[in-house]
């Protein structure tokens, strides 16, 4: 649990519902304890999610304040590691909302596009069919309707929320760096990001599911997946018809996943001669970009961002 949209609530891990009564949550954590405790062969990793939940409603003080919105990312010794979530420090509110527009004069990456603006677009629309076409929203980014929205719901605003993180770190990068955001995939679509360096033109998918994932076949799987994704394949189809409508070879695809989706900073995915795409830990995206996963050689940058600048389109 990253304190993500997307991740599971403290009472989806316990598997009650959010109006269970204290003997009924009590019951379901002692069970989910038990059945996941490593010395009981259970997992380690829902063992410590089934710990994080219950310190967040196991007990009336807790769950108030959970239910209401007083706890905050990051408030608890449980918050998420460096590079796991996009959250800025501020007060409730402000937790899930767009990001403000900067202050500082240092040079940043030439960015285009809205990074987030589509998933930002379509999380709205899914809460307004969920709360009711008819009903008021005062504030669609209020922490407490945020987390009582289903968790298909949840994760369109986490999809937004990694495209915007994402985003930062390619602006701190500087000035010699440039990313279009949203780019129009045609009928795949579209493409979080192309992010031009040095080094090469990368394809980018950043994605948030809200738990751990794992590289079977070729392909990411994990138990918070819906059924049928294949986001490796839908990288590739995203960046290759990006590529047909530019011209513009793509030196890479990166997946940028929460820092704790995976175990490894860089995993390739592929063979080590021909890599379908690399899965990339948030905070090691920078060295990524800056070249160490990269072939050998430099590309030229002005030509590749003055093709993309006449062709690139935006969803």
């Amino acid at each position: 649990m990253t304190d993500s949209p997307a991740d599971a609530t403290p009472y989806e891990v316990l598997g009650v519902p959010a109006t269970a009564d204290d003997e009924t949550l009590r019951r379901a954590y002692r069970r989910a304890a038990r059945e996941s405790h490593p010395d009981l062969g259970g997992d380690a990793q829902r063992f410590r999610r089934v710990q994080i939940a219950w310190e967040r409603i196991g007990t009336p003080a807790a769950r108030r304040a959970y239910d209401t919105g007083a706890f905050r990312p990051g408030s608890s010794s449980t918050s998420a590691p460096s590079g796991s979530a996009a959250w800025r420090s501020g007060s409730g509110r402000d937790d899930y909302a767009p990001p403000t527009a900067r202050r500082d004069s240092r040079p940043r990456a030439r960015s285009h596009g809205h990074p987030g603006g589509r998933s930002r677009e379509v999380f709205l629309a899914a809460e307004r069919e969920w709360v009711g076409l008819g009903d008021p929203i005062e504030d669609p980014y209020d922490p407490t309707l945020v987390r009582s929205a289903p968790r298909s719901v949840r994760r369109l605003l986490g999809e937004a929320l990694a495209e915007e993180a994402t985003a930062a770190i390619i602006a701190d990068m500087g000035i010699g760096v440039s990313v279009w955001h949203d780019l129009d995939a045609g009928a795949e679509g579209k493409l979080d990001h192309a992010v031009l360096t040095p080094t090469g033109l990368w394809a980018v998918e950043s994605i948030d599911w809200g738990g751990p994932v794992a590289i079977e076949h070729g392909e990411v799987v994990g138990e918070t997946l819906e059924p049928g994704e294949r986001p490796v394949k839908e990288l590739v189809r995203a960046a290759r018809a990006v590529q047909k409508q530019t011209r513009v070879r793509f030196t890479g695809r990166l997946l940028v996943v929460p820092d704790s989706a995976v175990d490894e900073d860089v995993e390739l995915i592929g063979t080590p001669r021909k890599p379908t795409a690399l899965i990339v830990r948030r905070s090691a995206l920078v060295q990524v970009l800056a070249g160490n996963w990269s072939p050998e050689g430099s590309v030229d940058v002005f030509a590749i961002r003055d093709r993309m600048q006449q062709t690139v389109r935006f969803v």
